[in-house]
């Protein structure tokens, strides 16, 4: 079964899009997240679900 760790980015509605987008995009990029969910708010706040594979290391010897 794969499991994730997940990561909460929160933006707040004074947040461009092009800088919410280039904020995931780094987080993509570098850290191999991906998106798992986007949810907005009343109110314009708009909370965002990272996800990545956690990696098991096994011992061959």
């Amino acid at each position: 079964m794969v499991e994730y760790e997940y990561r909460v980015l929160k933006f707040t509605r004074d947040v461009s899009r092009a800088d919410i987008r280039r904020t995931l995009a780094d987080h993509a990029e570098y850290g191999h997240w991906e998106l798992h969910r986007t949810r907005v708010y009343i109110g314009g706040i708009q909370r965002t679900w990272l996800r990545r594979k956690i990696i098991r290391a096994t011992r061959t010897a």
